[in-house]
């Protein structure tokens, strides 16, 4: 459904401005639609649907748009047949930051310090990269509940604003398991995952699931032990969970909710796993 797409694509550019240390306070968006011909109804209706959840979405959070591009008509015939693009929007989001000395990077930071998955998790794969290395598509796409979407995002912005947020990454693509060894990674400490732990909207009843959904408005978030009182308190009441720990090794390791091990592997790995496509 191209509302779900433009949802999904609006809350994705919201959170990485989060993720930075920005907030929804001082945000604007722009789009900028890649189409097929809109004199055939169903790409007609599908752009309808990608606007409306625009429309909708940016009313949800706050967050203007205030200007873009449209690119119609991607489409040609071939035998008779007209062969259309995929629908894309592509979403822009800017914001300004008061303080330039509270931004914040991804990388890991401090052995010791403990990891958090902000945001709710659902059975969400429709159309995951997960799905796709198996051969699959699946159902359930991601959706976006805008009212907890930016209670947890402006949440996550105070808790930034008073420097307790010492690196933070979105979920997006390969999920919690993407996201949290790009973290490692870059940091060059190791990290420990306790899937048990992670915040749930639904009951899910597959490890691989929890690590790999692409649910919207969630992060990885590391903080400090002297400042995980003071975090959770900020971040009450929006699904907020700390499920492991930076290490000082060079291991990073997650395990199941019945406790046992579902992927030990080194950094230099899961970093030479992620930099080919990067490499010319």
């Amino acid at each position: 459904d191209p509302f779900w797409m433009a949802a999904s694509a609006i809350d994705e550019a919201l959170r990485q401005v989060v993720a930075v240390g920005g907030s929804l306070e001082r945000c604007a968006l722009l789009d900028n639609f890649c189409w097929g011909n809109p004199e055939i109804a169903d790409r007609l209706a599908g752009l309808v649907r990608a606007a409306q959840a625009c429309r909708d979405i940016s009313l949800a959070y706050g967050t203007p748009f205030i200007s873009g591009k449209d690119s119609l008509y991607n489409e040609y015939d071939s035998a008779g047949v007209s062969i259309c693009i995929p629908p894309t929007l592509l979403v822009s989001a800017m914001a300004v930051i008061g303080d330039v000395s509270r931004a914040i990077s991804m990388d890991c930071k401090r052995a010791g310090d403990v990891i958090y998955v902000v945001g709710l998790t659902y059975n969400e794969l429709g159309g995951s990269h997960y799905f796709a290395s198996r051969g699959f598509i699946g159902n359930d796409v991601p959706r976006v509940d805008p009212r907890h979407g930016r209670e947890t995002m402006e949440s996550l912005s105070r808790a930034t604003a008073e420097g307790l947020v010492a690196a933070c990454h979105d979920c997006s693509e390969g999920g919690i398991g993407a996201a949290a060894a790009e973290m490692a990674f870059a940091g060059g400490l190791g990290m420990t995952l306790d899937l048990a732990q992670v915040p749930l909207g639904e009951a899910i009843e597959r490890d691989d699931y929890v690590l790999f959904s692409e649910s919207n408005s969630r992060f990885i978030v590391e903080v400090a032990p002297e400042n995980v009182s003071r975090f959770e308190e900020l971040m009450s009441g929006v699904g907020c969970a700390a499920v492991g720990r930076v290490t000082a090794g060079d291991a990073f390791e997650i395990y199941g909710r019945k406790g046992d091990i579902l992927l030990r592997a080194s950094l230099s790995s899961l970093k030479e796993a992620w930099q080919p496509p990067l490499r010319w």
